[in-house]
């Protein structure tokens, strides 16, 4: 008789247990040898040792996954408890960049969201200007998320200018996060599509996943990181300079903007619209250009800005 207790870390317990326990009861009929007590973020384990030895491991993988596939049912828990290997099986839709909360799957959408993803396959730096609503900070998120959960990089750096958007935010109160909330939410909300509550609270937590302002870029090497600098028609030219010379060994950098948006005092230029001027003939690195074929937004929004382009 053993007694063993597995706990539930950056996990959710109702997202692995089902509701109503429906598939911790499920599990209990391939183990009947076992009592399994499933209660909030643990889970004890009593009975035979072989049987309970097997149980751990075929729950590790259900853990892995739902890590890796945002959910698990009753097929994918037979298909887990009936296969003998270790490991679970790869991908088979290259399309999916990263298979989110509650079922999302996550892929590039248009032509140009499909060419972002093709040049980080074969380039280190990636620019993705384009206007709103066009996926390039959802899109370079979920390229960074897929490379953490593949293990091709250690943690993902999230960074943005803190240039308010032509409106006085005045004192905000707080300490530096909450401070910086206000800039950096479409970074937060991207992340929450794609990875569970509990497991991105933990990535916070140990620093597998920053968001700091580009200001804190300076003086660092990033190093086997994706990093992602969102907003970047709003960094000056020193910045953009500054936050390029940080790319170390194994890292892969993507600069998202719109440069029909700049924020910037009207005597400081874009980093962005210079880098796009003298960077062009580089080999390494790329620039995808985005329109507003590409919106995914609300339809209006395409209309809207195809009218703003038209008035220039």
């Amino acid at each position: 008789m053993n007694e063993k207790t597995i706990k539930l870390e950056s996990v959710e317990p109702i997202d692995i247990y089902g509701v109503n326990d429906k598939n911790i009861e499920f599990i209990k009929h391939f183990f009947p040898k076992l009592k399994i007590i499933a209660r909030g973020f643990e889970l004890k384990i009593i009975g035979d040792d072989e049987e309970s030895t097997l149980f751990e491991k075929k729950f590790h993988l259900m853990l892995t996954h739902l890590d890796k596939f945002g959910k698990i049912n009753e097929s994918n828990i037979l298909e887990i408890m009936e296969n003998n290997e270790n490991e679970i099986k790869p991908e088979i839709n290259n399309d999916i960049l990263v298979h989110g909360r509650n079922g999302l799957l996550v892929k590039a959408r248009t032509a140009n969201q499909i060419k972002m993803v093709e040049a980080c396959k074969d380039n280190d730096l990636v620019f993705a200007i384009g206007p709103a609503g066009t996926g390039k900070t959802y899109t370079a998120v979920a390229l960074a998320v897929r490379a953490l959960k593949n293990k091709e990089v250690r943690r993902i750096v999230l960074t943005r200018p803190a240039v308010e958007a032509g409106e006085n935010l005045g004192f905000l109160p707080g300490d530096l996060r909450d401070k910086l909330d206000p800039y950096l939410q479409p970074l937060y909300d991207a992340l929450r599509d794609m990875i569970p509550t509990q497991k991105l609270l933990s990535y916070w937590e140990d620093g597998t996943i920053e968001i700091a302002p580009l200001a804190f870029m300076r003086g660092r090497t990033l190093d086997h990181a994706f990093v992602i600098l969102d907003e970047a028609q709003n960094a000056t030219e020193s910045q953009l300079k500054m936050f390029l010379t940080r790319m170390g060994k194994s890292a892969k950098f993507i600069v998202t903007g719109d440069i029909t948006q700049i924020d910037l005092p009207r005597n400081q230029a874009s980093g962005l619209v210079q880098a796009s001027k003298i960077l062009q003939n580089i080999n390494g690195l790329s620039f995808i250009f985005l329109d507003e074929k590409d919106i995914i937004r609300h339809k209006l929004v395409g209309k809207i800005i195809k009218a703003y382009n038209s008035k220039v």
